[in-house]
């Protein structure tokens, strides 16, 4: 095992055989065009990649399935979060690899695998020199969701001073980081871990796997993407729980109740979901790789960790700027 490999398999990372038939889709439109920009497309091409780039108004999630059922070994997907969960949920289906190109605008998810968000065309190095481990993946109602479904309004609540609390402000600074597009919701009725019922939350963030709360520096990722766990975070109306107004737990399952249909942000994308809302989590559903040279894990998993050797901490990609 290289230096390189070794390192990553702190986290979980294994060796892997190329993939022989691999296929990316790219959308040239994510990021603002990045993935034109990096020459992304050419580039995998010449690497031996079958590359799909996505014209407006094509379904992906079609030409996903018709890669797979025609053969591909392994896919791979260029653009922002929510095109990368159709792929994803293609690719889990299938039993087959996953490869995140961060070419979209935030890449969270690329953050918490531990992708180099910067290197956009060295992440093409997954299918030929790349490292595989399982994650989880989430879902709601049956579609799936790699970082997190948001419901409810944080615009009104980050405005509200009810929300002083020390604990509940860091719930709420985490929320802040990752919610996608929300609105007023309907009145949203969900238990929590003690049996206590909230009724029209502010806002109510579900994850896959839970995100840090605990360090500052790295507030916002998610320290396992295999822990088995959804992650809940809860902020309560102003003046529904004086007492305690915000509340975070983890649990496989999460059912939320309301009067009529759901506006919420699945992995950043806006979608409107009919009640009851199921959550569940699929634990180690995806197959999922990444370049041997990038960290293979997110900040909030590397400030748990010890540094690794000294002498092996220059095969290790710093893309994100966070402390390994």
């Amino acid at each position: 095992m290289r230096p390189a490999e070794r390192q990553l398999s702190r986290y979980g990372w294994q060796p892997a055989d190329p993939p022989r038939r691999p296929v990316l889709f790219v959308n040239p439109r994510s990021g603002d065009g990045r993935a034109a920009r990096a020459g992304l497309a050419e580039r995998a091409r010449e690497q031996g990649i079958e590359t799909v780039v996505l014209a407006p108004g094509q379904d992906l999630a079609a030409l996903a399935s018709q890669a797979a059922a025609g053969g591909a070994d392994a896919l791979g997907m260029a653009g922002g979060d929510g095109s990368l969960a159709v792929v994803a949920a293609t690719a889990a289906a299938h039993g087959i690899p996953f490869v995140c190109v961060p070419a979209g605008t935030r890449n969270h998810f690329a953050l918490d695998v531990g992708v180099d968000r910067r290197d956009v065309t060295g992440a093409l190095d997954a299918f030929t020199d790349g490292v595989e481990r399982r994650i989880d993946v989430a879902e709601v109602n049956g579609r799936t969701f790699l970082n997190n479904v948001s419901l409810g309004v944080y615009g009104d609540a980050v405005r509200s001073p009810a929300y002083r609390d020390a604990k509940v402000r860091t719930l709420l600074q985490t929320a802040a980081e990752v919610l996608g597009p929300s609105a007023e919701a309907p009145a949203l009725r969900l238990p929590d871990d003690l049996g206590r019922e909230h009724r029209r939350p502010a806002i109510v963030l579900v994850s896959n796997n839970p995100y840090a709360l605990d360090h500052p520096l790295a507030r916002g990722t998610r320290p396992t993407l295999g822990g088995g766990q959804l992650g809940i975070i809860v902020l309560d109306a102003p003046g529904d729980s004086p007492d305690a107004p915000g509340r975070a737990w983890s649990t496989p399952r999460l059912e939320v109740s309301a009067p009529g249909p759901v506006h919420a942000g699945i992995d950043g994308e806006a979608a409107d979901l009919s009640p009851p809302l199921r959550f569940a989590i699929r634990p180690s559903a995806l197959r999922v790789r990444i370049s041997v040279r990038h960290p293979g894990a997110s900040p909030s998993a590397r400030l748990r960790l010890p540094p690794p050797p000294r002498e092996q901490q220059s095969h290790q990609g710093e893309g994100d700027g966070a402390p390994p």
